[in-house]
């Protein structure tokens, strides 16, 4: 048997990031999948350097955490001494397995960003005296010179609302809608650039195009709301290090020249204009000659928010999508149907006569007469382009984004590919339309499939909506409000956690909310607040379900990744909070908020219906002083831990009281969200727990298999349900496709899920994740798979049990932990046999529960497996890492 082996390693959730400023990042590794390799870390030692020869001849010059006894490996604080701005770390870790042998990692290494507002030098600037609101986003350009050989080159930017960075006529990097979006007067992040091979020896050029985003949303167009931060600016510095020592910096102030861009209009609501006759030609490059449309950028107030270095990934094209149909529905208007829903823009390549406008809609869904409508996702919203009559052009948005499947096309004579062809009276020829989906670049770390394939295609959908709507926050939808609305952050949190690695990007919603958090504790509903809702609106301000989302996310990501220090950063915050909450309280009762907002009910989608609003704020109140009390106790702060566990017990008193019939064993009006909270989140007394559960069941089979819950209950009915044995019941209400629900939206054409439950016929946004929440079921109550961060070993723990339902043949989950690869398989066969193979990896610990009277029926193959009882009509396994098959001899 082989030691150990690292796979992976993470500093501040992310793999060598350039340009941190974080004083103390976590550091953390997982383990490679082997068979001949050993299975459990007992100690580890991690080594920091500012050379890697230092690190090479084992002396670690910023820290050395010595040999540490245990199996933590995941999110462990660099203790070193004060960290320097623009400086790379290397870092090792050293791990020992269970027979004292011991493995070196790899280097790797992180690199810090400037850290302290003092070490910018150069200015904010913006558009040139009495120009700043003159229609055209403005542009900056430098020509500079270098002279001598370059070690490295880096670029610090932050461009506001949005910016494009350009060295010597090409682009910088890949970002999109960079830097991601905050409350700029709490926080401005900047993004850090390796430059070093974009620079030449004798002229460069630099070149900054500037875009509204959130920071500047002053209409013209569709918008949610209109707001200013300021007009916008830039700040950037190219910071060269030469091969002699020296450095030369070159950061933003009058000495930039600005001109107006092509880009005469630019919202994030309402969409972008370019007009292609505006361009100047080679701005950027060396040897450019400036005309009198160039002036001297005017140096300009900087934002009132605390400089930050972009630590969440940053937004990429990650995806094309091709036309599967071009319509005619009128005369010249032309409707492109790329296939599915995403968000992002589209790129055309065009060609005609100069001065011709395209004009490009973009929609979810069309009218009766096949055109598109924007209805319910903002309208108007639009893309133009005027064409500069330069043989095939191609162009595409930069600063803004939409939500759609269609493109409505005016103003081309014909579609068609050949380059040299000519459009009906003389008009211009579209040879190219591309759907450009756009999200973090986030690594995909889990996997779900069944034999069931309406299953897999609402887990598809639901993944849709969740990319969709990952952005520098995570939206509501990606079109008519583009607010990072909370409570899908903690509601979604485990689904989006086993799809996709989030680490990063809830570490920055997280401090988003922080941001957000009023004087007097209040979190708002979203995060950044950019549209505080007047009366009598204000109660879409304060809901415990959205606010409460600080803790509960800071909760799963030491679940989920290991992370302590999100809710160590943020304690203060989340005690605020509950301090807040309790403050409103009425005798340990919220009386006010969204409750379980947009359920089923004879008034249509939108405020809760059937489920009180006190019930379903006070449950959710409840738990979050349930899981401050662990936190508290994980951080060490006894005294507070007890006055939550107090402050818990006295919600439990009073919501009891006030919503519990122990005669009837019902909870309010008994809906099916009433129901399922109490039982979920652990408010039912325990004598009643059986006879709620079975009164939940009745309500749901009595309605034919339906549920009325929403938003926030959806998630608890399939939790309840599941945690009792019921996965049967949620697979029949799950494919349904004659009644509102999962399969209805499969069955009425949806391609991604859709706002409300009868979303694809009732209108309303056709992309919306929060009622995803049937993913998390696919993965741990079908396929059967989950697991945990266990902070007292350092270790993950593995469950796997299968949910053998209705007509389900086989299914099969897979995750990426921070530890390793957790899979199952399970597979019925012709023979109704049950096979199930898990996987569990290095590191972790694994439980098996499989159907089964006794263990005579079960063979096991894997070394460890050890069987420890029965549970719940299971017998049940105790693994370490490992590969294991467990085989039912009975037919299931």
């Amino acid at each position: 048997m082989n030691a150990l082996q690292i796979e992976s390693m993470w500093t501040e959730g992310r793999n060598c990031p350039l340009g941190l400023d974080a004083t103390a990042p976590m550091l953390g590794w997982s383990f490679s999948q082997s068979k001949t390799h050993s299975r459990l870390q007992t100690a580890y030692r991690i080594a920091v350097a500012t050379t890697e020869e230092l690190l090479a001849s084992d002396q670690p010059d910023v820290w050395d955490s010595g040999r540490r006894i245990g199996g933590n490996h995941a999110a462990i604080p660099c203790e070193g001494a004060g960290l320097e701005a623009r400086r790379r770390y290397y870092w090792q870790v050293t791990v020992w397995d269970e027979q004292g042998r011991q493995t070196m990692s790899p280097v790797s290494w992180w690199e810090t960003g400037l850290l302290r507002a003092e070490n910018w030098s150069g200015q904010w600037i913006g558009a040139a005296q009495g120009k700043a609101d003159d229609g055209p986003l403005p542009r900056f350009r430098r020509s500079f010179r270098i002279g001598k050989p370059i070690r490295r080159a880096r670029a610090y930017i932050s461009g506001l609302g949005h910016y494009e960075l350009r060295l010597n006529g090409a682009k910088v990097g890949d970002y999109e809608l960079d830097p991601g979006w905050t409350e700029y007067d709490k926080t401005v992040l900047y993004t850090v650039y390796d430059i070093t091979d974009a620079l030449s020896q004798g002229e460069n050029v630099a070149g900054i195009t500037l875009g509204n985003g959130f920071y500047h949303v002053m209409g013209g167009r569709y918008t949610k709301f209109k707001d200013s931060y300021g007009a916008p600016k830039c700040l950037a510095e190219l910071i060269i290090d030469y091969a002699d020592g020296t450095t030369e910096t070159i950061g933003t102030d009058r000495s930039w020249r600005t001109a107006a861009s092509p880009l005469v209009f630019s919202c994030i609501y309402g969409g972008e204009d370019y007009d292609a006759q505006r361009e100047l030609n080679d701005w950027d490059r060396p040897g450019y000659e400036e005309g009198s449309e160039w002036n001297s950028a005017a140096e300009v107030k900087a934002p009132s928010g605390k400089m930050a270095a972009q630590s969440a990934p940053a937004l990429k094209v990650m995806e094309q999508l091709s036309p599967v149909s071009v319509t005619e529905p009128k005369p010249g208007v032309f409707v492109v149907d790329l296939g599915r829903n995403f968000s992002g823009w589209t790129e055309i390549a065009v060609s005609g006569p100069r001065g011709a406008a395209i004009k490009l809609t973009p929609a979810e869904l069309l009218t009766g007469d096949g055109l598109a409508n924007q209805k319910w996702s903002g309208s108007p919203y639009e893309w133009n382009y005027v064409l500069k009559g330069d043989g095939e052009e191609r162009w595409r948005p930069k600063f803004t984004y939409y939500g759609f499947r269609y493109v409505q096309v005016e103003g081309v004579g014909a579609i068609r590919s050949e380059s040299d062809a000519a459009g009906a009276d003389g008009l211009p020829v579209l040879h190219r339309v591309e759907g450009q989906m756009i999200y973090p670049d986030v690594r995909t770390t889990g996997s779900f499939r069944c034999s069931d394939e309406l299953l897999n295609r609402i887990h598809d959908i639901i993944g849709r909506a969740m990319l969709s709507n990952m952005k520098s926050v995570l939206t509501d939808c990606p079109h008519r409000e583009k607010l990072g609305w909370l409570e899908q952050v903690h509601l979604m949190g485990p689904s989006m956690m086993f799809n996709y690695d989030v680490e990063a990007l809830l570490m920055k919603v997280l401090s988003d909310i922080a941001d957000a958090q009023q004087p007097n504790g209040l979190i708002p509903t979203t995060a950044p607040e950019y549209v505080v809702f007047p009366e009598p609106w204000e109660v879409f301000r304060d809901a415990a379900a959205w606010g409460g989302a600080c803790v509960l996310a800071s909760w799963e990501l030491l679940q989920r990744y290991g992370n302590a220090g999100a809710m160590s950063r943020h304690y203060g915050t989340l005690g605020r909070y509950l301090d807040y909450l309790t403050a409103t309280a009425d005798g340990r009762i919220l009386r006010a908020g969204l409750g379980d907002w947009y359920d089923v009910g004879p008034k249509g989608p939108g405020f809760s219906q059937n489920t009180p609003v006190a019930l379903a704020e006070t449950a959710i109140y409840y738990g979050l002083a349930v899981v401050m009390r662990v936190i508290a106790r994980r951080l060490g702060r006894e005294d507070d831990a007890a006055a939550y566990g107090r402050l818990a017990e006295e919600i439990k008193v009073a919501f009891n009281r006030e919503f519990f019939d122990e005669a009837a064993s019902s909870y309010a009006e008994g809906s099916d969200a009433a129901l399922a909270m109490p039982l979920a989140i652990g408010l039912a007394p325990e004598a009643h727990r059986e006879a709620l559960f079975a009164r939940l069941v009745r309500n749901i089979e009595e309605r034919g298999d339906r549920t009325t819950s929403g938003d926030v209950g959806h998630r608890y009915v399939l939790l309840t349900l599941a945690r009792g044995g019921r996965s049967d019941l949620v697979y029949r209400m799950t494919r349904r496709s004659d009644t509102p629900g999962y399969g209805y939206q499969i069955a009425n054409g949806a391609t991604t899920l859709t706002e409300a439950w009868d979303g694809p016929t009732v209108g309303k946004s056709q992309n919306h994740f929060m009622l995803g929440h049937l993913e998390e079921w696919l993965y741990t109550g079908l396929a059967g798979l989950d697991y945990r961060y266990v902070p007292d070993t350092g270790r993950f723990s593995v469950q796997a049990k299968p949910g053998v339902v209705g007509d389900v043949q086989w299914a099969e989950a897979r995750f990426e932990l921070r530890a390793g690869v957790a899979s199952i398989r399970w597979d019925r066969g012709e023979d109704r046999k049950l096979q199930v193979a898990v996987v569990i990896p290095p590191n972790a610990e694994g439980t098996v529960h499989l159907p089964a009277k006794d263990t005579d029926s079960v063979a096991v193959e894997g070394e460890g497996a050890r069987f420890v009882g029965y549970e719940e009509g299971c017998a049940v396994y105790r693994t370490g890492p490992g590969t294991f098959t467990f085989t039912r001899s009975e037919a299931i």
